[in-house]
């Protein structure tokens, strides 16, 4: 993929801080912008910023989230969330090169995969709901199998927004770009 023109240079970072403001209103559990805001970010932002602008925005909306909904900002899983999605980001890396529906959509399960048993062994391990045991271990995965569900349709549903945004924006704004000078 080519790096955009003067004119959409700031679309993926406008993108990513309206994904981050996504967050702030009101949806089902788990059925965030977060997971295809990282994997967005990871593919069109570039270089360091790929992987700083989702964690400071989250960093950012938390507390915000906390004023809002009483949802608590940071808890002893807040670090493996943040964890995850940053590996979001790197697998939005190898996504640089690609407008593929497939490749964006199999990054996306992978993405929702990982975040869900990375944060449920957190959850597991933190906060104490189960047993540490071989079966909490499998009964707290279980009992978190519906949000894995709303993740992942969460997920699928912003990546292709963002993705798909991004893949327009572009085009229409090559395509009303005037002709340079001669």
């Amino acid at each position: 993929m080519t790096q955009p023109e003067n004119g959409t240079r700031r679309l993926p970072l406008a993108l990513t801080i309206l994904g981050a403001l996504l967050r702030l209103i009101p949806h089902p559990p788990n059925f965030t912008p977060v997971g295809g805001m990282s994997l967005f970010a990871g593919a069109r932002l570039s270089g360091w910023q790929c992987y700083l602008v989702p964690v400071v925005l989250m960093a950012i909306t938390d507390p915000l989230l906390q004023l809002l909904f009483g949802v608590p900002a940071y808890t002893p899983i807040t670090p493996f969330i943040y964890m995850s999605f940053l590996l979001s980001v790197w697998i939005g890396r190898h996504l640089r090169a690609t407008t593929s529906v497939v490749r964006i959509g199999g990054a996306t399960f992978l993405a929702s995969l990982q975040f869900f048993l990375i944060t449920n062994f957190a959850h597991w391990m933190f906060i104490g709901m189960y047993p540490k045991t071989a079966s909490g271990l499998v009964a707290c995965y279980v009992a978190a199998l519906p949000f894995f569900g709303r993740t992942l349709a969460g997920d699928l549903v912003y990546a292709g927004a963002f993705f798909g945004l991004y893949a327009w924006m572009s085009r229409y704004s090559m395509e009303t770009r005037p002709a340079p000078a001669r």
